[in-house]
């Protein structure tokens, strides 16, 4: 069963235009796909930007870095993919271009903006706040390729998750994971402590 977006805006913290669309993406790869929320590792999200969308994921795909099956690619572009590992299968959602939330009511982001500049006052936050749900509402509600480019991509479907002994770092002497450790001479250091080594 897909949860709310009502799930969503609890996890996330507040309603906006990025969790809606990350949860339209989410809803659109669970239908597709026809997969559940992952117990464990049966679906994979790679993400391709670490915006508000990646919370709307995370809860109705239940794909989280602590399980292994959320990869986060820092390309700042709007794409995701969904695999399905029972079935070899993926789905490949990337942001049109012609959709923009702004356009919905651009109201919003002169609003957004006195938010930001701390300038708003009680009636404009509720304006907002109205705004805001009428945008989110409506990217939920639009047909799922004014959004998004969806296609079903062959992917070499990534391995899962392993675990690494935490071994002590010989400089600062924090345990790190043993697979990122790094060699200086004959100590094995972690990566600050080996940045720290090598710009002296």
């Amino acid at each position: 069963m897909i949860k709310k977006f009502e799930d969503v805006t609890k996890f996330h913290g507040h309603e906006c235009p990025g969790s809606a669309i990350g949860y339209k993406a989410a809803k659109i790869a669970a239908e597709k796909l026809n997969i559940n929320p992952s117990e464990d590792e049966e679906i994979v999200a790679i993400v391709e930007n670490d915006s508000c969308a990646v919370d709307s994921i995370q809860v109705v795909l239940s794909c989280t870095f602590g399980k292994g099956n959320l990869i986060f690619n820092d390309y700042g572009k709007g794409v995701y993919t969904i695999i399905n590992r029972k079935e070899n299968k993926a789905i490949r959602l990337s942001m049109k271009e012609s959709f923009n939330p702004m356009k919905i009511n651009p109201e919003f982001g002169s609003l957004k903006e006195k938010e930001r500049n701390s300038s708003i006052n009680n009636e404009e936050k509720k304006l907002l706040s109205k705004v805001t749900s009428e945008i989110c509402n409506y990217i939920i509600n639009m047909p799922d390729d004014e959004i998004f480019s969806i296609e079903e991509v062959k992917i070499d479907i990534p391995e899962k998750a392993n675990i690494y002994k935490s071994i002590v770092c010989d400089k600062c002497g924090e345990l790190t994971s043993e697979h990122r450790l790094k060699k200086y001479g004959k100590e094995r250091v972690c990566i600050p402590c080996y940045e720290s080594l090598k710009n002296k």
